[in-house]
């Protein structure tokens, strides 16, 4: 296949054999794990936790990915459309509230042939945010809840940490499409999440402003009740990082971050305990589900 679907628009040739493009993954699917995922926000994971399928590669090179086995060298084992819709019936019926696609962008196509019949659970597109509005309405009434990173309103900081030059552009185009197609978010009486956009944003060390430019949009672009906020503290150093992100977020860092966030008004959304800055929240990807 020709492939253009996110919007770095490689026009790359991706066979079945061979990886192509910035992603470097060949047609078809590959994944490293499927599991029950109990660790994402509260309204996903709820008591029996997210049903959680991780693909391989992603369309973003960020230095600092806690998944980079998958998302830098691209670890997993190719599946078939069918083989792939057979294990989000085996995560439902082991009680997932949700399918929780993660960084499902390089797998559109074949992601909507398995998601030709409708499951009985919302599925949620969890992406890194840079998503082209032409694949997107391709989704249009597949996925009931979108979950993109909003990593950076500072595209000079996207440069240096993820190899891309138009992210802050991008990512409002697709937060716009994205909530069109699912309006503002419904939760149901039992606390899950039925429809609508989530948005995350990890804090980075040394990166308050560009945090604070991030609420600033949201807080401008969206009304109360139409869009929930998630404020991450999980930044973990990966081997070889230098600078700011050889460290840890710190507690000062943190709570600047969720004050900002309640001056300018968000309040439906989740922050996190520090806590959560641990490796061990950080699946073991060995093709365990598959």
């Amino acid at each position: 296949m020709t492939c253009n679907l996110c919007p770095r628009h490689c026009n790359a040739e991706r066979t079945e054999t061979a990886g192509a493009g910035f992603c470097r993954l060949p047609a078809g699917i590959m994944a490293a794990r499927a599991m029950l995922h109990y660790w994402e926000e509260p309204c996903l994971s709820g008591t029996r936790g997210a049903g959680c399928v991780f693909f391989s590669g992603c369309n973003l090179g960020c230095v600092y990915c806690q998944n980079g086995v998958l998302s830098h060298e691209n670890f997993g084992k190719p599946l078939t459309t069918e083989r792939l819709r057979e294990i989000f019936e085996e995560l439902i019926a082991r009680g997932a509230h949700c399918i929780d696609l993660v960084t499902p962008t390089c797998y559109q196509p074949w992601l909507l042939e398995a998601l030709e019949n409708p499951l009985p659970v919302p599925v949620v597109w969890n992406c890194g945010g840079y998503e082209s509005v032409e694949s997107l309405r391709l989704l249009e009434g597949k996925i009931q809840v979108f979950l993109p990173d909003f990593k950076y309103a500072d595209d000079r900081l996207a440069i240096e940490l993820s190899h891309v030059s138009d992210y802050f552009e991008v990512v409002k185009n697709a937060l716009d499409e994205m909530f069109r197609q699912v309006g503002p978010y419904e939760i149901g009486p039992d606390g899950l999440l039925r429809r609508g956009l989530l948005i995350r944003h990890m804090v980075l060390p040394g990166q308050l402003d560009n945090t604070r430019r991030v609420i600033d949009y949201v807080a401008s672009r969206f009304a109360p009740g139409e869009v929930l906020f998630s404020l991450m503290s999980q930044y973990t150093p990966q081997k070889n990082a230098v600078g700011a992100l050889a460290r840890r977020v710190t507690g000062a860092e943190y709570r600047a971050a969720v004050d900002y966030l309640h001056a300018c008004g968000i309040v439906d959304g989740f922050v996190q305990e520090k806590s959560s800055a641990r490796e061990e929240f950080t699946p073991i990807f060995d093709l365990s589900g598959l």
